[in-house]
């Protein structure tokens, strides 16, 4: 593991959803965590053991910030935004070959109105990338209902009507996760028919689980999308 690292206990999360408090070497310290929601709702932290990194920011509140979690025989990944880089690391491989032409591509693009994840402005591909946080072997998305994520799907309907390509990625940060579907809750019934018409416009979908690989973040293997 990299020596970047630091192991502590997690302990709990605060009022602040964006402090908790984690035992490092006997003593408890207020970290920092890298989420907009309470992971509370998705996970059971108290009590286990998690990897912090230093926090960059020299004006920080907190000297750790919260990195991964350990789970099972590895560790899933904490911090959502990793997903982006992951996919942007991996996107020359073989694996993404359904792209076509990646040679050229460009990080958080205004496209139309839209700001993409990542751009490829050689065969005009928008990419949005979803993080997916979960201790089960089956996700779903979304797991909480999300205005910001229903008004993408209607600006990328937009976008393939004007003739862009648009891949939509699920990024599992459960390395052990095996497939990806739509939540079936009563709340995301929006969000589930902006995605199919989508889809019937030729938006593509793929999922893919990712791993802490010799301390570093990336893409593990395709898993399957049900939808």
């Amino acid at each position: 593991m990299s020596q970047d690292y630091v192991i502590g206990t997690f302990v709990r999360e605060e009022k602040n959803r964006f402090l908790c408090t984690v035992n490092v070497e006997g003593t408890e310290e207020e970290c920092y965590i890298p989420s907009s929601c309470r992971l509370e709702n998705f996970l059971k932290l108290a009590g286990k053991e998690v990897l912090l990194r230093k926090n960059l920011n020299k004006k920080a509140r907190t000297r750790l910030a919260v990195y991964a979690l350990r789970f099972k025989r590895n560790y899933m990944i904490l911090r959502t935004s990793e997903a982006n880089g992951m996919i942007i690391n991996a996107i020359g491989g073989r694996r993404f070959s359904y792209l076509g032409d990646r040679r050229v591509f460009e990080k958080e693009k205004m496209v139309a109105g839209y700001k993409a994840d990542v751009y490829l402005p050689r065969t005009k591909t928008v990419i949005e990338i979803k993080s997916i946080i979960t201790t089960n072997d089956k996700a779903t998305f979304p797991t909480v209902f999300s205005e910001r994520a229903l008004e993408q799907l209607q600006k990328i309907k937009i976008l393939l009507e004007k003739g862009y390509k648009v891949i939509y990625i699920f990024v599992s940060l459960n390395p052990y996760v095996n497939e990806v579907s739509l939540s079936e809750e009563k709340t995301m019934v929006e969000y589930n028919r902006f995605f199919k018409e989508c889809m019937d416009l030729g938006m593509i979908c793929r999922a893919y689980s990712s791993e802490l690989k010799n301390g570093l973040p990336v893409i593990k293997k395709e898993i399957r999308v049900c939808l």
